[in-house]
Protein backbone atom coordinates (compact mmCIF):
# COMPACT_ATOMS: atom_id res chain seq x y z
CA UNK A 1 0.00 0.00 0.00
CA UNK A 2 1.27 3.37 -0.62
CA UNK A 3 1.22 6.19 1.80
CA UNK A 4 1.33 10.26 1.78
CA UNK A 5 3.42 12.06 3.60
CA UNK A 6 2.02 15.27 5.93
CA UNK A 7 4.77 17.02 7.23
CA UNK A 8 3.88 20.13 9.21
CA UNK A 9 6.38 23.09 11.45
CA UNK A 10 5.40 24.20 14.65
CA UNK A 11 6.90 25.69 17.58
CA UNK A 12 8.41 23.29 20.55
CA UNK A 13 5.49 24.26 23.17
CA UNK A 14 3.31 22.97 20.90
CA UNK A 15 4.57 19.53 19.83
CA UNK A 16 2.26 17.78 22.67
CA UNK A 17 -0.97 18.92 21.03
CA UNK A 18 0.01 18.40 17.22
CA UNK A 19 0.78 14.92 17.84
CA UNK A 20 -2.36 14.46 19.76
CA UNK A 21 -3.98 15.86 16.49
CA UNK A 22 -1.63 13.46 14.39
CA UNK A 23 -2.30 11.01 16.23
CA UNK A 24 -6.04 10.69 14.99
CA UNK A 25 -4.47 10.12 11.10
CA UNK A 26 -1.49 8.47 11.31
CA UNK A 27 -0.81 5.21 10.44
CA UNK A 28 2.80 4.26 10.74
CA UNK A 29 4.05 6.89 13.78
CA UNK A 30 5.26 10.69 13.92
CA UNK A 31 8.78 11.50 13.10
CA UNK A 32 9.92 14.41 14.92
CA UNK A 33 13.22 16.57 13.31
CA UNK A 34 14.76 20.24 14.32
CA UNK A 35 14.65 22.70 11.96
CA UNK A 36 17.89 24.19 11.15
CA UNK A 37 18.78 27.64 12.85
CA UNK A 38 15.44 27.61 14.25
CA UNK A 39 15.78 25.84 17.80
CA UNK A 40 12.33 27.15 19.02
CA UNK A 41 10.84 24.70 15.88
CA UNK A 42 10.22 21.14 15.10
CA UNK A 43 9.08 19.37 12.22
CA UNK A 44 6.23 16.72 12.65
CA UNK A 45 6.19 14.25 9.85
CA UNK A 46 3.57 11.30 9.10
CA UNK A 47 2.53 8.90 6.84
CA UNK A 48 -1.24 8.42 6.29
CA UNK A 49 -3.51 6.81 3.88
CA UNK A 50 -3.73 8.46 0.40
CA UNK A 51 -7.67 9.27 0.70
CA UNK A 52 -7.18 12.20 3.61
CA UNK A 53 -6.98 15.47 2.41
CA UNK A 54 -3.64 17.00 3.80
CA UNK A 55 -4.78 20.60 3.14
CA UNK A 56 -7.45 19.73 5.78
CA UNK A 57 -5.86 18.01 8.16
CA UNK A 58 -2.69 21.08 8.36
CA UNK A 59 -5.68 23.60 8.32
CA UNK A 60 -7.52 21.42 11.68
CA UNK A 61 -3.78 22.07 13.26
CA UNK A 62 -2.57 25.46 12.45
CA UNK A 63 -6.26 27.16 13.04
CA UNK A 64 -5.44 30.12 15.64
CA UNK A 65 -8.68 32.11 15.48
CA UNK A 66 -12.60 31.52 15.21
CA UNK A 67 -14.90 34.56 14.67
CA UNK A 68 -18.01 33.77 15.33
CA UNK A 69 -21.28 36.26 14.21
CA UNK A 70 -19.23 39.21 16.16
CA UNK A 71 -21.37 42.19 16.31
CA UNK A 72 -20.34 45.71 17.49
CA UNK A 73 -22.22 48.85 17.84
CA UNK A 74 -20.81 52.64 17.93
CA UNK A 75 -21.93 55.29 20.63
CA UNK A 76 -24.62 56.07 18.33
CA UNK A 77 -26.16 52.94 18.53
CA UNK A 78 -25.43 51.85 14.28
CA UNK A 79 -23.95 48.41 13.73
CA UNK A 80 -19.55 48.57 12.75
CA UNK A 81 -19.87 45.23 12.42
CA UNK A 82 -22.29 42.61 11.87
CA UNK A 83 -22.69 38.90 12.29
CA UNK A 84 -18.91 38.79 10.90
CA UNK A 85 -17.89 35.28 10.60
CA UNK A 86 -13.98 34.17 9.42
CA UNK A 87 -11.41 31.64 10.59
CA UNK A 88 -7.42 32.45 10.39
CA UNK A 89 -4.78 29.86 9.99
CA UNK A 90 -0.87 29.50 11.54
CA UNK A 91 1.58 30.45 8.47
CA UNK A 92 -0.92 32.61 6.13
CA UNK A 93 -1.51 35.93 5.63
CA UNK A 94 -5.32 37.51 5.92
CA UNK A 95 -5.77 40.25 4.41
CA UNK A 96 -8.85 41.94 5.11
CA UNK A 97 -10.47 44.57 2.20
CA UNK A 98 -12.70 47.26 2.18
CA UNK A 99 -13.63 51.02 1.56
CA UNK A 100 -13.01 53.26 4.10
CA UNK A 101 -15.57 53.13 6.95
CA UNK A 102 -16.58 49.68 6.18
CA UNK A 103 -15.54 48.42 9.81
CA UNK A 104 -11.57 46.87 9.10
CA UNK A 105 -10.42 48.81 12.17
CA UNK A 106 -12.77 47.82 14.22
CA UNK A 107 -12.67 44.08 13.32
CA UNK A 108 -9.03 44.09 14.88
CA UNK A 109 -9.67 45.65 17.89
CA UNK A 110 -12.42 43.73 18.61
CA UNK A 111 -10.39 40.71 18.32
CA UNK A 112 -7.35 42.61 20.40
CA UNK A 113 -10.38 43.54 23.56
CA UNK A 114 -10.40 47.27 22.76
CA UNK A 115 -14.06 47.51 21.36
CA UNK A 116 -16.81 45.62 23.38
CA UNK A 117 -18.90 43.30 21.12
CA UNK A 118 -22.59 43.13 21.13
CA UNK A 119 -22.47 39.85 20.37
CA UNK A 120 -20.78 36.85 19.06
CA UNK A 121 -17.27 35.01 20.43
CA UNK A 122 -13.59 35.29 19.41
CA UNK A 123 -11.95 31.97 19.70
CA UNK A 124 -8.08 31.78 20.16
CA UNK A 125 -6.87 28.16 19.76
CA UNK A 126 -3.37 28.70 21.44
CA UNK A 127 -0.22 26.44 20.53
CA UNK A 128 -0.49 24.65 23.79
CA UNK A 129 -4.32 23.52 22.90
CA UNK A 130 -5.93 25.60 24.84
CA UNK A 131 -9.12 27.76 23.51
CA UNK A 132 -10.14 30.88 24.73
CA UNK A 133 -13.16 32.88 23.82
CA UNK A 134 -11.69 36.68 23.94
CA UNK A 135 -14.78 38.58 23.87
CA UNK A 136 -15.01 37.39 27.57
CA UNK A 137 -11.79 39.90 28.43
CA UNK A 138 -10.66 43.65 27.77
CA UNK A 139 -7.48 44.04 26.44
CA UNK A 140 -5.58 44.37 29.69
CA UNK A 141 -7.11 41.07 30.84
CA UNK A 142 -5.92 39.22 27.59
CA UNK A 143 -2.44 40.04 28.15
CA UNK A 144 -2.87 38.31 32.39
CA UNK A 145 -4.48 35.62 30.71
CA UNK A 146 -1.16 35.19 28.86
CA UNK A 147 -2.95 35.03 25.39
CA UNK A 148 0.21 35.30 22.91
CA UNK A 149 -1.50 38.16 19.99
CA UNK A 150 0.06 41.38 19.37
CA UNK A 151 -1.65 44.14 17.58
CA UNK A 152 -0.08 47.01 15.71
CA UNK A 153 -2.46 49.86 15.36
CA UNK A 154 -3.16 52.60 12.85
CA UNK A 155 -2.51 55.24 15.33
CA UNK A 156 1.03 54.86 15.97
CA UNK A 157 1.96 57.20 18.12
CA UNK A 158 -1.48 57.20 20.10
CA UNK A 159 -2.53 53.63 20.65
CA UNK A 160 0.65 52.42 19.39
CA UNK A 161 4.00 54.10 20.90
CA UNK A 162 4.40 57.10 23.62
CA UNK A 163 6.08 59.74 21.69
CA UNK A 164 7.90 61.29 24.50
CA UNK A 165 10.03 58.10 25.08
CA UNK A 166 13.02 56.86 23.40
CA UNK A 167 12.89 52.96 22.42
CA UNK A 168 14.04 51.67 25.64
CA UNK A 169 11.17 53.33 27.71
CA UNK A 170 8.66 52.08 24.87
CA UNK A 171 10.30 48.27 24.64
CA UNK A 172 10.33 48.68 28.80
CA UNK A 173 5.92 49.29 28.44
CA UNK A 174 5.42 45.68 26.58
CA UNK A 175 6.97 44.31 30.17
CA UNK A 176 4.27 46.41 32.10
CA UNK A 177 1.17 45.32 29.91
CA UNK A 178 2.63 41.46 30.37
CA UNK A 179 1.64 41.86 34.17
CA UNK A 180 5.27 42.63 35.38
CA UNK A 181 5.64 45.18 38.28
CA UNK A 182 6.90 48.56 37.68
CA UNK A 183 10.30 48.02 38.90
CA UNK A 184 11.64 46.35 36.26
CA UNK A 185 14.58 45.62 35.34
CA UNK A 186 15.75 48.15 32.59
CA UNK A 187 18.41 45.34 31.20
CA UNK A 188 16.19 43.64 28.78
CA UNK A 189 14.25 46.47 27.34
CA UNK A 190 17.77 47.87 26.45
CA UNK A 191 18.51 45.27 24.75
CA UNK A 192 15.79 44.52 22.82
CA UNK A 193 16.01 48.10 21.69
CA UNK A 194 18.96 47.53 20.49
CA UNK A 195 18.17 44.52 18.72
CA UNK A 196 15.17 45.84 17.12
CA UNK A 197 17.42 48.91 16.21
CA UNK A 198 20.49 46.94 14.59
CA UNK A 199 18.03 44.26 12.59
CA UNK A 200 15.92 46.86 11.11
CA UNK A 201 18.12 49.31 10.57
CA UNK A 202 16.09 51.87 12.31
CA UNK A 203 17.68 55.58 11.88
CA UNK A 204 18.01 57.39 15.55
CA UNK A 205 20.71 59.26 17.30
CA UNK A 206 20.23 57.15 20.68
CA UNK A 207 17.57 54.01 21.73
CA UNK A 208 16.70 56.89 24.42
CA UNK A 209 15.79 59.80 22.04
CA UNK A 210 11.86 60.53 21.29
CA UNK A 211 9.96 58.30 18.85
CA UNK A 212 7.67 61.24 17.60
CA UNK A 213 11.19 63.03 16.23
CA UNK A 214 11.85 59.73 14.21
CA UNK A 215 10.39 59.41 10.67
CA UNK A 216 7.37 57.34 10.23
CA UNK A 217 9.61 54.40 8.82
CA UNK A 218 11.42 54.23 11.43
CA UNK A 219 8.47 54.29 14.12
CA UNK A 220 6.27 51.78 12.10
CA UNK A 221 9.48 49.73 12.08
CA UNK A 222 9.92 49.87 16.07
CA UNK A 223 6.39 49.24 16.59
CA UNK A 224 6.26 46.07 14.55
CA UNK A 225 9.00 45.30 15.95
CA UNK A 226 7.94 45.07 19.71
CA UNK A 227 5.34 43.31 19.11
CA UNK A 228 6.86 40.48 16.91
CA UNK A 229 9.52 39.93 19.43
CA UNK A 230 7.15 38.84 21.92
CA UNK A 231 6.41 35.66 19.94
CA UNK A 232 3.01 35.76 19.05
CA UNK A 233 0.74 33.23 17.76
CA UNK A 234 -1.44 35.95 16.35
CA UNK A 235 -0.52 38.84 14.84
CA UNK A 236 -2.94 41.82 14.18
CA UNK A 237 -1.61 44.64 11.83
CA UNK A 238 -3.41 47.93 10.18
CA UNK A 239 -2.32 49.76 7.53
CA UNK A 240 1.18 48.96 8.17
CA UNK A 241 2.81 50.97 5.18
CA UNK A 242 0.51 53.84 5.56
CA UNK A 243 2.52 57.15 4.62
CA UNK A 244 5.70 54.83 4.47
CA UNK A 245 8.17 54.94 1.48
CA UNK A 246 9.29 52.56 -0.67
CA UNK A 247 11.98 51.13 1.03
CA UNK A 248 10.19 51.13 4.69
CA UNK A 249 7.04 49.12 2.94
CA UNK A 250 9.37 46.45 1.96
CA UNK A 251 11.18 46.08 5.06
CA UNK A 252 7.73 45.74 6.91
CA UNK A 253 6.20 43.41 4.46
CA UNK A 254 9.57 41.62 4.72
CA UNK A 255 9.22 41.15 8.54
CA UNK A 256 5.48 40.19 8.15
CA UNK A 257 6.30 37.72 5.73
CA UNK A 258 8.90 36.60 8.40
CA UNK A 259 6.17 35.89 11.37
CA UNK A 260 3.62 33.99 8.28
CA UNK A 261 7.26 31.58 7.71
CA UNK A 262 7.31 30.76 11.63
CA UNK A 263 3.65 30.07 11.97
CA UNK A 264 1.82 32.81 12.84
CA UNK A 265 -1.20 33.26 12.08
CA UNK A 266 -1.15 37.52 10.09
CA UNK A 267 -4.33 39.67 9.81
CA UNK A 268 -3.64 42.87 7.93
CA UNK A 269 -5.90 45.61 7.10
CA UNK A 270 -4.95 47.42 4.29
CA UNK A 271 -6.14 49.78 1.56
CA UNK A 272 -4.06 49.41 -1.06
CA UNK A 273 -5.82 45.82 -3.46
CA UNK A 274 -2.84 45.75 -5.85
CA UNK A 275 0.11 45.25 -2.12
CA UNK A 276 -2.92 42.74 -0.64
CA UNK A 277 -3.33 40.25 -3.91
CA UNK A 278 0.68 40.14 -4.03
CA UNK A 279 0.63 39.75 0.07
CA UNK A 280 -1.77 37.69 1.33
CA UNK A 281 -2.54 34.42 0.93
CA UNK A 282 -6.59 35.09 1.19
CA UNK A 283 -8.31 38.40 1.27
CA UNK A 284 -11.96 39.24 3.25
CA UNK A 285 -14.15 41.49 1.83
CA UNK A 286 -16.16 44.13 4.56
CA UNK A 287 -18.74 46.28 3.11
CA UNK A 288 -21.01 48.02 5.61
CA UNK A 289 -19.48 45.81 8.36
CA UNK A 290 -20.94 42.81 6.76
CA UNK A 291 -18.71 40.22 5.59
CA UNK A 292 -19.52 40.08 1.44
CA UNK A 293 -16.88 37.48 0.71
CA UNK A 294 -13.32 35.52 1.65
CA UNK A 295 -11.40 34.78 -1.80
CA UNK A 296 -8.23 33.05 -2.78
CA UNK A 297 -5.48 35.77 -3.15
CA UNK A 298 -4.10 33.78 -5.77
CA UNK A 299 -7.39 33.38 -7.70
CA UNK A 300 -8.93 36.55 -7.65
CA UNK A 301 -9.03 39.50 -9.20
CA UNK A 302 -8.92 43.22 -8.73
CA UNK A 303 -11.72 43.69 -10.24
CA UNK A 304 -13.19 41.13 -7.73
CA UNK A 305 -12.71 42.19 -4.85
CA UNK A 306 -13.56 45.65 -5.95
CA UNK A 307 -17.54 43.83 -6.90
CA UNK A 308 -17.10 42.38 -3.27
CA UNK A 309 -16.04 45.91 -1.35
CA UNK A 310 -19.32 47.48 -2.67
CA UNK A 311 -21.58 44.51 -2.66
CA UNK A 312 -23.74 43.42 -0.11
CA UNK A 313 -24.12 39.85 -1.12
CA UNK A 314 -23.21 37.32 1.76
CA UNK A 315 -20.37 35.14 0.75
CA UNK A 316 -22.50 31.77 0.10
Amino acid sequence: MQWIEISIVCERVATEEVTTLFDDYADNGIIEEDVENQPNLIKLSMYSDPSLDADMIKSDLKKRLTINNITCTNEDGLHVLENVSFEAFGGEVLGVAGISGSGQKELLEAIAGLTKLSSGSVIFHSPEGEDVDLAKYDAAQINELGVRHSFVPEDRLGMGLVGSMGMTGNMLLRSFRKGKGFFTSLKAPKELAEKIKEDLDVVTPDIDYPVRRLSGGNVQKILVGREIASSPAVLLVAYPVRGLDINSSYMIYNLLNKQKERGVAVVCVAEDLDMLLEFCDRILVLCDGKVTGIVDARKTTKEEVGMLMTSHKEEK
